[in-house]
């Protein structure tokens, strides 16, 4: 196969035009094109007017060797690359131990399911429940602003992704190709076959349960074994090792081979961790709000007379801009066609987050706009950042009425420094409500500065962006976490052998694709390990 890279169509090509131009850039005759397959496919929308679709391809031709001989050694001619993954152990006959994983996120799932394809037999603990109760439970804010503590947005099966965009893409380095294991499992789990090659893939909530029950199934297939509502309220630790952990319920489960995928909002066991002494260190994090516009603002925006085409979909847009006080801003986690979600997981404190299924066919789009924060705003122990968030929360949850509701502002009386009494057009997407408020008090003072100057220079990249009724709601706290669980070179806790910290909630992703991959990582990690003895 050979690997064909920047091949630019217009919007409405055909298929004979793609072929053609396969056929151009490697100035063969029609019959030698044997097949092709779409590796990667993206638009590039920056003249509005006309817009380029571009393909990455894989083809395959008849004498293969003497069209890369003639045409080859550039960067758009080049052998297909091998992206196969392979596992890098398999588990003996007799498993002195079984390998425990904390948490049913997308890293947690992975860990699980790489560790149970080598024959590990993984017992995953949850402290949540199944997706589909789960997703009662958080429909029981939503709708009934009841919230339960440990099944709710952050907590439960799936992790905090299943209610998001499902983004499949990221920046991470990926050498190894771990990425393209995660899409072709998910692609099993019943993802639509699309997001292998489309440039940013996603998913949807809904989507995503139904993935997320598929995968459970496969681990349980091979020996793997899921334990929901177990809570892990301790560690056990002697001489530096892990020997196993506690449940809320007192159970012992023992095992010198566990991975810590909690997520960034397992805040108890975050203390626990501090507590018992494993190596945690406080890490930057964002803050801010959900803003959001009519979707058919950031179409025309971003698309012009293209706005709505099947192709192209809802409109995306990211942003950034460093504000005069020294701080940046920026769109974080944007929602095409989606709604703002309550994602608290406290009782008394209101967070935001974004959502969209995989249609994107709300009438809002919204995204968080976030301030970067460092240690430096929360000095203190390691667990401060932590701390700093519920602050953030308690005082959104008395702004927004001590019901749940979320404070909200409209963009234009923001930026002018005076409170909203009301809505214009654009209604808020945020249940159980949004209380029109003035958001000053919101977030720290430097916060707020940075936001009220970024939102007119966002507005000259996307006309509309700072419209008098374009909405922000709050809080947007749980960005990313606010420790990292720090690790060496094999995984494994700077003090705690056998401890393996992994995914968001140990500060090394960001997302539900670099968080796979991570799983991935750290199960090669737990398995090499187990083999060492």
């Amino acid at each position: 196969m050979l690997r064909l890279t920047d091949i630019q169509l217009a919007l409405d090509h055909s298929d004979d035009e793609l072929r053609a131009a396969i056929l151009g850039r490697l100035a063969i005759d029609a019959d030698r094109l044997l097949g092709l397959t779409i590796f990667k496919r993206s638009y590039d929308a920056r003249k509005k007017n006309a817009v380029l679709m571009i393909y990455s391809l894989d083809v395959e031709v008849a004498d293969e060797d003497e069209v890369l001989q003639r045409v080859g050694g550039n960067r758009l001619v080049m052998p297909t690359p091998d992206t196969a993954y392979r596992f890098v152990a398999q588990a003996p006959a007799q498993l002195a131990q079984r390998p425990l994983v904390i948490g049913t996120g997308p890293c947690g799932l992975f860990a699980g399911l790489i560790l149970a394809q080598m024959g590990f037999r993984p017992i995953i603990l949850e402290r949540g429940k199944s997706v589909r109760e789960r997703t009662k439970d958080t429909f029981g804010l939503w709708r009934k602003r009841e919230l339960h503590p440990e099944s709710n947005v952050q907590f439960g099966e799936g992790g905090a992704g299943t209610f998001s965009d499902g983004k499949l893409y990221s920046q991470i380095k990926d050498p190894k190709h771990y990425g393209r294991k995660v899409l072709m499992e998910f692609v099993k789990a019943g993802a639509p076959p699309e997001i292998v090659y489309v440039s940013k893939p996603h998913i949807g909530t809904f989507r995503l349960v139904k993935m997320v029950e598929q995968m459970r199934a496969t681990i349980e297939g091979l020996g793997g074994e899921f334990r929901f509502e177990s809570r892990v309220d301790d560690v056990l630790i002697e001489h530096g090792k892990i020997r196993g952990v506690r449940l809320a319920d007192g159970t012992e489960l023992l095992s010198d081979h566990v991975v810590l995928a909690i997520g960034h909002s397992a805040r108890d066991t975050f203390e626990m961790l501090h507590r018992r002494g494993v190596h945690i260190e406080a890490k930057p994090f964002s803050v801010g709000f959900r803003i959001e516009h009519p979707q058919s603002v950031i179409d025309r925006s971003r698309l012009g007379p293209n706005a709505g085409h099947p192709v192209l979909g809802a409109a995306d847009y990211k942003l950034v801009h460093h504000a005069s006080n020294g701080r940046s801003v920026y769109s974080f986690c944007m929602c095409p066609g989606g709604t703002v979600v309550a994602a608290a997981s406290e009782p008394g404190r209101v967070v935001t987050n974004g959502m969209s299924q995989y249609s994107r066919n709300e009438r809002n789009a919204n995204s968080g706009i976030v301030v970067g924060i460092t240690p430096a705003d929360y000095p203190g122990d390691p667990l401060a950042g932590m701390e700093f968030q519920r602050h953030w929360e308690s005082q959104a949850y008395l702004l927004g009425g001590s019901n749940y509701n979320a404070p909200g502002q409209l963009v234009g009386d923001f930026i002018a420094d005076r409170p909203s009494t009301a809505l214009g057009a654009v209604m808020p997407s945020y249940t159980p409500g949004v209380t029109m408020c003035d958001l000053n008090s919101a977030l720290p003072d430097y916060a707020i500065a940075a936001i009220r100057e970024s939102l007119p220079e966002f507005d000259k990249q996307i006309r509309g962006f700072a419209m008098q009724d374009a909405v922000l709601t709050g809080v947007e706290t749980r960005t990313s976490s606010p420790i990292r669980i720090t690790r060496n070179d094999d995984c494994q806790s700077l003090n705690t052998v056998g401890l393996f910290p992994a995914g968001e909630g140990a500060g090394y992703a960001g997302g539900i694709l670099s968080a796979a991959v991570d799983g991935i990582k750290v199960a090669e990690a737990v398995a090499l390990s187990i083999l060492r003895g």
